[in-house]
């Protein structure tokens, strides 16, 4: 059965939905009313595959990529609590239990019907935005060279979300082809109440072959991203968030490609890793990547006529630097020596500076990073 065909792939979804729920080893329920089943590590959607039938499981990479030199940087240390130890985040669920050995935490989500209308229609890159009017970015760009992963450190919010069909979110893209043929492999953090059913801010990942059509979707609503770690839920709460001038929380996220396994792995902290998309599900992809974005995204329908309040980030726009404005630290990409190095010429782009806005910035503490976001609809923004 070919995975690209949309009837097929939407038997195969439902058929992860219904196997992952229904054989748990042990459930788990989070005080934010999440179920998290732990599913048999075999058991996983991603063998649902055809492509991954037969595939052993890569429990860590054959390499890390090298570190490059980078600091805190003197303008973040205040009121800071980044996630470098070996729990670089906290989800809410964890404090209710853990998964058994050999198992994986998946998120029960009853909102998962909506994922292929959802998927296909507001999940884009900056690059693949074709109605700018429902679609805005604030990020930061490399491109015209190749590149083998990107890492940042990326301060973590609850942004308001004014409707359910809109959401706010901050993320890595590591990009590769165009139109139909662009392939994405995506992590960060995400506001959807169309996605999870409420206002919480929580861990995801995206990947698509296709351009956003077809082929691909958020966390594991179908097979192919192969999750290895027991503690981490994608699609689960991140608690707690950073406060307006108050306590600011950062996640450190890397999407890498391993030259040896001939797979893109998703690290957080400095060594850790969540699981990895085998190259074999890309075209693009499946050597390496031309573009890195960072940054946030929202969506706006328009309501009424007027722009949407939802926030970007922290809400506040990028003028108001460390503590009132959120942020992407410590850019960085890995070149073909498997090196993290600084990304080099970054541009950035804001459709609506009005309405939320980016600076770069560098420094020889924090490397190259950013300050971006803004509250969507305001006088300048009607």
């Amino acid at each position: 059965m070919n995975l690209c065909d949309a009837s097929s792939k939407k038997i195969q979804f439902r058929k992860t939905l219904s196997g992952s729920n229904k054989i748990p080893v042990k459930s788990i329920k989070s005080p934010d009313g999440d179920i998290i089943d732990c599913i048999n590590i075999y058991h996983q959607p991603a063998f649902d595959h055809p492509l991954l039938k037969n595939h052993t499981i890569l429990m860590r990479p054959s390499l890390h990529p090298q570190k490059g030199p980078i600091g805190e940087g003197e303008l973040f240390k205040s009121n800071a609590h980044g996630r470098e130890d070996k729990k670089p985040f906290a989800q809410l669920w964890q404090l209710s239990g853990e998964c058994p050995e050999g198992t994986i935490p998946i998120t029960r989500n009853q909102k998962a019907r909506n994922f292929k209308r959802y998927a296909k229609k507001k999940h884009k890159s900056f690059s693949q935005l074709d109605d700018p009017s429902t679609h805005e970015h604030a990020v930061a760009s490399v491109q015209n060279n190749v590149y083998f992963g990107a890492k940042a450190t990326i301060n973590v919010w609850q942004p308001q979300v004014q409707t359910s069909g809109e959401f706010s979110l901050a993320q890595i893209w590591v990009l590769a082809g165009a139109n139909s043929f662009l392939n994405s492999v995506e992590a960060g953090w995400m506001v959807s109440p169309s996605l999870y059913g409420d206002n919480n801010t929580r861990l995801f990942t995206f990947w698509t072959r296709d351009g956003y059509q077809s082929v691909g979707c958020y966390n594991l609503f179908c097979p192919g991203f192969v999750q290895t770690n027991t503690t981490i839920a994608l699609g689960a709460t991140i608690s707690p968030v950073s406060t307006y001038h108050g306590a600011q929380y950062d996640i450190i996220l890397c999407i890498f490609k391993d030259p040896k396994q001939n797979v893109w792995w998703l690290q957080y902290g400095n060594d850790g890793v969540i699981g990895y998309w085998p190259a074999s599900l890309f075209t693009s992809l499946a050597d390496s990547a031309s573009l890195i974005q960072w940054g946030g995204g929202v969506v706006n329908t328009a309501q009424g006529g007027q722009h949407t309040t939802t926030q970007m980030g922290s809400g506040h726009f990028s003028e108001e630097q460390a503590g009132g404005a959120s942020y992407f630290k410590n850019l960085q990409v890995v070149d073909q020596s498997n090196t993290l190095v600084p990304p080099g010429d970054i541009t950035s782009t804001a459709q609506k500076p009005n309405c939320y806005n980016i600076i770069l910035a560098k420094n020889d503490d924090a490397g190259d990073f950013f300050f971006y976001g803004g509250p969507g609809r305001n006088p300048n923004c009607p």
